[in-house]
């Protein structure tokens, strides 16, 4: 295995013309079609690093673009805090600024986004003409239909990439074998109950699950596993996703929100943990790095999804917690009530007031398909921050940390296997996991299934107060009567019109369900 020495690169040593340029961002003109090398700005999700590594990259990578597409590019990131507001003012803000959009069908409102005109419609010839290979790609795969909005393409499929992201806890299997867990493995989701108290009570520096912010994972993993809901992607409510099926009546709209016990047994736990001292009692406030926490040895859980764990916790919670055995709980592995990846959990549409679209699908054509471009944007610089090993797989340059000289690109809307190259710090056995969910993951029934929201937004905007009221508190346990809480915030609910738009998708499932000859 080659490895070679990490060579820092701080901000200071970027040249200064090239901050200017290429980092200007949201704000800066993109240069229109009038002549000189147009800067395309890529609106992108998450925390803009601060180490210099990026700028390093796009430096490299803007030499190559400006050869092969007469075009450079910036990015412009909308940051954790407060995203799912953000992301939305600034798309519909009509500033002129942006060239490409990150987007996604089932977190990112594209079709939301889509139909209030915030996305450049993508005639056919535009997309054969200025990205060639992504057009043929997507054209073989089958996949522009899964795109389209009354039968026009709106945004690019990141269909051909290979990642699962069912959400769970990960854990230490070191401390569920001393809480009692045969091999350290937990199957059950009320087990972590046990798992938790064990860690209350013998490691006393540790949080049972230090988590922070506003999240339902509490109730959403338990009513997973515990029924056969499945949620209806691209219809939110501010952070939540009220509109849910069932396996058994898949055309029948419903919400585990208004009906059912699941949601009153999911808050039971939850007062339950609040009352164990699970998380700190300021953790709706909280806004500190649990995962770094996770890692340090002061939390005896983290919850994301499966590729983060296969491909970034196993092997640093192995490497800063020696012997810690990470294990994963994903939500629904108890009956199998989970989902494959839409092919539109990633996506990039072009900004509808971008003055340079033909640039953009340019530039987006070559970071999707070209080798060169592609290793930049996703790994960065070859020999600095990474490495090729001689059997081919992605290594890291000695002393490098991940939490801090990651590159921070964050390119999620156009990854490709074609060019992905299988890192050591993956576990070893992540294709054995893949394989294994592939087996009983359930494909998502609706992913042509655009719906219609014009009709009910105020509804929907008054379900998001209700929901944002209840259910952070209902995840922490908070109230002294989950069920009386729930009953509130379910008449609540019913008040602002959830029973009403719950009839409306369910005229648009009918009509879709009879379009394509369902039974």
């Amino acid at each position: 295995m080659e490895r070679r020495t990490l060579l820092k690169i701080g901000a200071a040593s970027v040249p200064a013309l090239f901050v200017t340029s290429a980092l200007a961002g949201c704000g800066s003109s993109s240069g229109g079609d009038g002549g000189g090398t147009p800067t395309i700005t890529m609106l992108v999700l998450g925390d803009k690093p601060t180490n210099g590594r990026l700028e390093a990259m796009l430096e490299k990578l803007n030499a190559v673009l400006t050869e092969r597409a007469s075009a450079i590019l910036a990015l412009y990131y909308v940051e954790w805090a407060d995203w799912q507001t953000q992301y939305n003012v600034q798309l519909l803000s009509g500033d002129g600024s942006i060239d490409l959009i990150g987007t996604a069908s089932d977190w990112l409102f594209a079709w939301d986004n889509a139909s209030k005109g915030a996305f450049l419609e993508l005639e056919e010839p535009l997309l054969q003409e200025n990205a060639p290979k992504t057009w043929a790609q997507v054209d073989e795969s089958g996949d522009w239909d899964l795109t389209k909005l009354d039968d026009v393409i709106y945004f690019v499929p990141e269909d051909n990439y290979t990642q699962y992201t069912n959400h769970g806890f990960f854990y230490r299997g070191d401390w569920a074998t001393e809480a009692g867990f045969t091999d350290g493995t937990i199957t059950k989701f009320e087990d972590f109950t046990t798992y938790f108290q064990w860690v209350k009570d013998n490691q006393s520096e540790a949080y049972p699950w230090d988590v922070s912010g506003s999240n339902a994972a509490v109730l959403d993993g338990y009513i997973a596993g515990h029924g056969d809901f499945q949620t209806i992607q691209g219809l939110s409510a501010g952070n939540y996703f009220p509109l849910h099926t069932t396996e058994s009546n898949p055309y029948k709209v419903t919400s585990w929100l208004l009906e059912g016990d699941l949601l009153q047994e999911a808050a039971k736990i939850a007062k339950e943990w609040n009352d164990l001292g699970v998380w700190r009692e300021d953790a709706l406030n909280y806004d500190g790095d649990t995962r770094e926490l996770f890692y340090a040895g002061l939390s005896g859980a983290d919850q994301h999804h499966t590729q983060t764990f296969l491909t970034g916790i196993v092997f640093n919670m192995t490497a800063k917690q020696e012997g810690s055995d990470p294990k994963f709980f994903y939500w629904g592995s108890e009956n199998g009530n989970f989902f494959k990846d839409l092919k539109t959990h990633g996506a990039m549409a072009v900004s509808a007031t971008s003055s340079n679209p033909e640039k953009s699908l340019a530039v987006y054509d070559l970071l999707r398909n070209d080798e060169e471009c592609y290793r930049l944007i996703n790994f960065g610089i070859e020999d600095t921050d990474y490495v090729v090993t001689e059997d081919g797989k992605l290594d890291f340059p000695t002393g490098y940390d991940p939490s801090t000289d990651g590159l921070g690109a964050n390119f999620w809307y156009g990854r490709m296997d074609d060019y992905e190259l299988d890192r050591v710090t993956d576990a070893d056995y992540k294709w054995d996991y893949y394989a294994e969910l592939d087996k009983v993951a359930k494909v998502y029934p609706y992913e042509t299934l655009v719906i219609d929201q014009n009709a009910f937004a105020p509804a929907l905007s008054a379900v998001s107060g209700v929901l944002s009221e209840y259910l952070p508190q209902l995840q922490y346990g908070k109230f002294d009567d989950p069920a009386s809480a729930i009953s509130d915030m379910r008449s609540k609910l019913d008040g602002a019109g959830l029973s009403d738009i719950i009839a409306s998708v369910q005229e648009q499932m009918d009509t879709w369900k009879a379009d394509k000859g369902l039974s």
